[in-house]
C-alpha cells in the first residue's frame, strides 16, 4: 500500500523561504559592500577635500605655537612712586595674566563642564561632537550644539581668525591636534582662561582672561571666586555681550535673566558630571548674584588725567626710542625725521596698550593728591574773564576763561619729578600747564640767563655796581628802553640790589654786556627746548621775553641748576618700564650736566636767598609753616600777563605760574592781595601741603654749603672796586661776596676828597686857585668812572646826591675875563651872563659914595640869578667876573644908587685906581 505524499504546498514554501533568505542576505551583503565604498569613498573624498583645505597651511614648530597661543593681548599697569598702584594704562580691553594655580577650582570644574566635559580624554577634536556639527550645518538644524574644543577655541582665539569656512575649521581640526601633541592639558586650560572674553566690568570696559573678568565684575581675585561666581563667569564666553550684567557705561543691566539663566545651566552641568552636589547646586541657586556685584572703578584716567596722560606720553617716547635703538636708529633720527617718529610712537603705543608692562613713576601719590586739592580750593586766583570769539560754523559765541595755574616739584640731584599740577579743570582745557603750557618767565630769566652767566664770565659780581638810569638802545627793530615795574630809577645799585628788588634796567644792562658771549648756550644746556634764532640777539630775552615761551617743567629744572651746585640735571617721571616676563625695558639713569661753577652757583643763590628776605618775595616767609634755605625768584610777564615764582632749597625745587590760556593782564588786586602775593600765597600753601607729607624732603635741615673759593670783600658802592680812603670818608663802604677767581684787586680812584664848581647844571673839579667862595666841597667821581658806568654827564646829578659828584676838569681859557655891564632895575643890580665857558661866578663890590674904598658884598656863583640887592641907601657898586683858574675882570661900569627914588642912578667907570677884593688874584 503507498505511503502518503506531504502536500505540496508546504514544501515550496519552505523552498521559496530559503531562496528568499539566500536573496535578502545577498542583497544585504551587497548593500554592506556599497556602503563600505561609499563610507570610503565619502572618506576618501572628505580626508581629500580636508587636505585640500590644508595643503598650504605651513605647519607650525612649537616655538612657534607657544608664541602664538601665549602671544595674548594684557593691560599695562602704572605705578606711583615706591611701587604704588595707580591703575591701568588706557586700552580698550584689560586683561591680567593668571597662573592656572591661582585659579580657583570651581572656575575649572565649570568652565570644563560647560564648553568641553571630554577635554581630559581627547587629543584635541572630538569626532562625534564635529560630526554632529556637520550633520546640523548640513541639515540646517535650528539647533547648534557646537563642536569646538577649549584647544579648538583656544586655536581659533589665538592663531586663526573668527571667519566662518570650512577652510578654517579644517585648519582649526588640525592645529588642535598639533597643540595637544605639543602642550600639556594644564597649560592648554590656563591659555584659555587667559584669553577667553567675558564681556564688561562694572566700569564699563571690556574684559579678557579670568583674574581681569573677577576683578572687574565681582571684585575679587580668581582664586577666591566661591561656585555661584565661577558658574556664572564660565557662563559669560558662550556670549560676552549678551550675557554680561554691566551696561558699556558701568551701570547694572535692568534685565539679569539670560546671565541667571545661563549660571543656572552651568551649574546644572556641573551637578550632572559631578563635580557638584545637589546640595551644592541649590545653594548655588539661591546666592544673590547682583548683590555682589563690584561698584563701578574709576580708572586713572578718570581720578588722575593729567598724571595719566603725561605718562602715558612720556612711556610711548622712551619705548618708541627703545624699540627704534634695536632697529639701529638713534634718538635724534627720531627727532629729525618726524615720519620715523611717528612710526615707533605708533609701535610703543601698540605694545604699551597690549603687552603688560609695568610702569613705575616717580610721583608721589599722597603730595600729588593734596596738591591738587589745594589747587582745587584756592580761593584767590582772580575772576574769570569772558572773551567772544568766532566758532567754526561762523557763530559768535562767548568763551570763559579762568585763571590757570601750573606747578612742578623736582628733586635736585635726581631730576625726580615728585609732584606736579597740571591745572584747575581738565575736562575744560586739556592743557598740561605744568609740562605743555609754553609762556613767558618774566624775571625768572635774570637768573638764568643774565646774573649767573655774567658771574660765571667773570663780567660782574654780586658787589658789581649797576647804572639804574634811563637806557636808550637803538636796535634794527627800533629803540628799545626798558623800564623797571615801579617805572622809577634807583642810581647806583649793586648786582645783589638789582636781583633783589627785581630792577629791569641793570639786568639789560648787564646784559648787554654778555650778549656777545652768547649767553643763550646756558639756556640750552638747562633744557630750555623752545629758544629762537632771534631769540639770542633780543636784548628784552634778559627780561624773559622769549618768541615761544618756557614750560613750568623746564623753568623749574633750570632754577634745580642753582640747587645742584651747579649741575643740570633733566627732570624725569618714568623710573623704569617692566616687560610681563620680569626684563626691564627701560631704567632712567640720571646724568648731571656741568653749568655753572660752584662758586657761581652759590653766589646765586646767596643772592636769591635776599628776594626771600627782604626782596620782592618778602612776605613768603609768613606765608610757610616751616623754615628751611630757601633762595628763590619772582617773574612777572609782560604787562602782568604772567606770575611766576621759583625757589629751591638743598633738596628739592618747586615753581608756580598763574595765569590765563589766552593772554592776559592777572588783576592787579584781588580779595586784597596784589597778583604776585596770590601766586606767592599758592606757593607756599602747596609747600605746606608736601611738608605735611614728607617734611624731610621738602625743609630739610642742612643750608647750602658755600664752596671754596669764595671771599667777603668790602667794595666801594659808586664802583664796586676796592674801597679808597675817600670812599670809606663818604660812608660808601658796602661788603659781599665775591669768587676769588674774579676778585678784583683795582682801588676804586673815582672819588676824591675836593672842591668842585658847578656851572649851568655841570659840575667841575676846581683848580687850586679856584676862589673857594665858589666852590663846593665834597666827594668828587671821576668823568672816567661816568663812562665806564655808560652814565651820560645829564644823568649824573640824578645819581649823586651833594655829599659827592661826578666831576670833569674845566679847562680855563688863558686870559682874564672880560668885564661885565651893570645896570639898576627896580632899586636891584643886575648884569649879563659873560659868554666865557671857564667863568665861574661874579663879585660884586661897593663903595659908601664916589670916592670911598670899595669892599666885596657878594659872590654869586654861575647859574644862580644874576642880581643883587642888599637893601642899604645909597652907594656905589660895580661888577667883576671870576674864571676857573681865579683870574678876576676888569671891575664893570660903576652903577650910583641914590636915596631918593625920583632921581635915576647914575653910571661911571671907575678910576683905575679902585681897589680889589682881598680875595681877587
Amino acid at each position: 500500500m503507498e505511503q502518503p505524499r506531504q502536500p505540496f504546498s508546504l514544501q515550496k514554501a519552505l523552498r521559496n523561504l530559503y531562496i528568499t533568505y539566500e536573496i535578502v542576505w545577498n542583497v544585504f551583503l551587497v548593500f554592506i559592500i556599497l556602503l563600505i565604498c561609499a563610507a570610503c569613498f565619502a572618506f576618501g573624498v572628505g580626508a581629500g577635500y580636508f587636505a585640500s583645505l590644508v595643503k598650504n597651511m605651513p605647519v607650525p614648530s612649537y616655538k612657534e605655537m607657544k608664541k602664538d597661543i601665549y602671544n595674548y593681548e594684557e593691560t599695562t599697569h602704572i605705578y606711583f612712586a615706591n611701587q604704588v598702584y595707580l591703575g591701568s594704562f588706557r586700552s580698550d580691553l584689560e586683561r591680567e595674566e593668571v597662573s592656572l594655580k591661582e585659579v580657583s577650582p570651581y572656575v575649572i570644574q565649570a568652565i570644563i563642564a560647560t564648553e568641553d566635559e571630554y577635554f581630559y580624554t581627547h587629543r584635541g577634536v572630538v569626532p562625534k561632537a564635529i560630526a554632529r556639527a556637520l550633520f546640523q550645518e548640513a541639515t540646517n538644524s535650528s539647533m547648534r550644539t557646537g563642536g569646538s574644543t577649549l584647544t579648538q577655541q583656544l586655536v581659533k582665539n589665538q592663531i586663526l581668525t573668527n571667519e566662518v569656512s570650512f577652510e578654517r575649521k579644517a585648519k582649526e581640526i588640525l592645529l588642535a591636534l598639533r597643540l595637544e601633541h605639543f602642550f600639556k592639558k594644564e597649560e592648554i586650560l590656563e591659555a584659555y582662561l587667559n584669553v577667553v572674553p567675558f564681556g564688561r566690568n562694572s566700569s564699563g570696559h571690556n574684559v579678557a582672561g579670568i583674574q581681569a573678568a573677577a576683578k572687574g565684575i565681582f571684585g575679587i581675585d580668581a582664586k577666591d571666586l566661591n561656585l555661584a561666581q565661577a558658574a556664572f563667569l564660565a557662563g559669560l564666553p558662550q556670549s560676552p555681550f549678551g550675557y554680561t550684567p554691566f551696561t558699556s557705561d558701568g551701570q547694572v543691566k535692568k534685565d539679569l535673566s539670560p546671565a541667571l539663566e545661563r549660571m543656572k545651566f552651568v551649574l546644572k552641568r556641573m551637578k550632572r558630571l559631578g563635580y557638584i552636589s545637589q546640595s551644592q547646586y541649590e545653594e548655588a541657586l539661591k546666592y544673590k548674584i547682583a548683590q555682589h556685584f563690584a561698584p563701578p572703578q574709576p580708572s586713572p584716567f578718570e581720578k588722575y588725567p593729567w598724571l595719566t596722560m603725561e605718562i602715558e606720553q612720556r612711556s610711548k617716547d622712551i619705548l618708541a626710542a627703545v624699540l627704534a635703538q634695536k632697529d639701529g636708529y638713534e634718538k635724534k633720527d627720531l627727532q629729525n625725521n618726524a615720519p620715523l617718529y611717528q612710526e615707533y610712537i605708533a609701535k610703543a603705543e601698540k605694545q604699551l596698550r597690549q603687552n603688560g608692562y609695568d610702569i613705575y613713576t616717580t610721583v608721589d601719590q599722597d603730595i600729588y593728591d593734596r596738591m591738587q586739592s589745594i589747587v582745587a580750593k584756592y580761593p584767590y586766583f582772580g575772576h574769570d574773564v569772558i572773551r567772544t570769539e568766532t566758532n567754526q560754523a561762523g557763530q559768535t559765541v562767548q568763551k570763559t576763561e579762568p585763571v590757570e595755574v601750573g606747578a612742578m616739584l623736582i628733586e635736585n640731584k635726581t631730576g625726580r619729578i615728585i609732584s606736579f599740577v597740571g591745572g584747575r579743570d581738565y575736562q575744560r582745557q586739556q592743557l598740561n600747564h605744568a609740562t605743555q603750557a609754553y609762556r613767558s618767565n618774566g624775571s625768572t630769566m635774570k637768573p638764568l640767563l643774565v646774573y649767573a652767566p655774567a658771574m660765571e664770565m667773570g663780567v660782574v659780581q654780586p658787589g658789581s655796581v649797576i647804572p639804574d638810569v634811563d637806557l636808550y638802545v637803538s636796535t634794527p627793530s627800533g629803540p628799545y628802553r626798558p623800564k623797571n615795574a615801579d617805572r622809577r630809577t634807583h642810581g647806583l645799585v649793586s648786582v645783589r640790589q638789582s636781583l633783589q628788588y627785581s630792577y629791569n634796567i641793570p639786568a639789560v644792562r648787564t646784559y648787554m654786556r654778555t650778549i656777545h658771549q652768547r649767553p643763550i648756550a646756558y639756556l640750552e644746556k638747562m633744557g630750555f627746548t623752545s629758544l629762537t634764532q632771534s631769540d639770542a640777539s633780543n636784548l628784552s630775552l634778559a627780561l624773559g621775553a622769549l618768541t615761544k615761551g618756557v614750560t613750568v617743567e623746564e623753568n623749574v629744572n633750570a632754577y634745580a641748576t642753582f640747587g645742584n651746585s651747579g649741575a643740570f640735571v633733566d627732570a624725569y617721571l618714568i623710573e623704569k618700564i617692566v616687560a610681563k616676563n620680569g626684563e626691564i625695558v627701560y631704567q632712567h639713569h640720571s646724568t648731571p650736566i656741568p653749568v655753572f661753577s660752584p662758586q657761581t652757583s652759590y653766589l646765586m643763590i646767596d643772592m636769591m636767598r635776599d628776594v626771600i628776605r627782604q626782596g620782592t618775595a618778602a612776605s613768603l616767609p609768613s606765608f610757610l609753616k616751616f623754615q628751611a634755605d630757601w633762595a628763590g625768584k619772582t617773574g612777572t610777564g609782560q604787562d602782568n600777563k604772567d606770575a611766576w615764582f621759583v625757589a629751591t632749597n638743598p633738596n628739592v625745587t618747586f615753581g608756580v605760574w598763574m595765569g590765563y590760556d589766552t593772554p592776559a593782564p592777572l588783576e592787579q588786586t584781588y580779595k586784597g592781595l596784589s597778583y604776585s602775593k596770590r601766586n606767592l600765597l599758592l606757593w607756599a600753601q602747596l609747600m605746606n601741603a608736601a611738608y605735611d607729607v614728607k617734611p624731610s624732603l621738602i625743609a630739610p635741615k642742612q643750608r647750602f654749603n658755600m664752596p671754596g673759593g669764595i671771599v667777603r670783600r668790602a667794595y666801594c658802592s659808586v664802583s664796586g672796586l676796592v674801597p679808597s680812603d675817600s670812599c670809606q670818608k663818604a660812608g660808601l663802604v658796602r661788603y659781599d661776596l665775591y669768587n676769588t677767581k674774579f676778585t678784583s684787586r683795582e682801588e676804586d680812584r673815582s672819588l676824591t676828597n675836593g672842591r668842585f664848581v658847578e656851572i649851568n647844571g655841570k659840575r667841575y673839579v676846581a683848580l687850586a686857585t679856584t676862589p673857594r667862595e665858589f666852590t663846593k666841597d665834597g666827594i668828587i667821581l671821576s668823568k672816567q668812572m661816568l663812562d665806564k658806568l655808560g652814565i651820560k654827564e645829564a644823568d649824573a646829578a640824578k645819581l649823586f646826591p651833594d655829599s659827592y659828584t661826578a666831576a670833569e676838569e674845566l679847562k680855563e681859557n688863558g686870559k682874564r675875563p672880560d668885564s661885565p655891564t651893570a645896570r639898576w632895575s627896580n632899586q636891584t643890580l643886575i648884569w649879563s651872563a659873560l659868554r666865557e665857558p671857564d667863568v665861574i661866578g661874579y663879585r660884586v663890590y661897593r663903595a659908601i659914595h664916589e670916592g670911598a674904598s670899595f669892599q666885596m658884598v657878594a659872590a654869586i656863583r654861575a647859574g644862580q640869578p644874576l642880581s643883587f640887592n642888599d637893601g642899604l641907601g645909597s652907594g656905589v657898586y660895580y661888577v667883576t667876573a671870576v674864571d676857573i683858574a681865579g683870574k678876576e675882570s676888569s671891575p664893570s661900569n660903576v652903577v650910583v644908587k641914590q636915596t631918593k627914588p625920583a632921581e635915576t642912578p647914575t653910571t661911571t667907570k671907575p678910576s683905575s685906581s679902585a681897589p680889589a677884593s682881598e680875595d681877587a688874584p
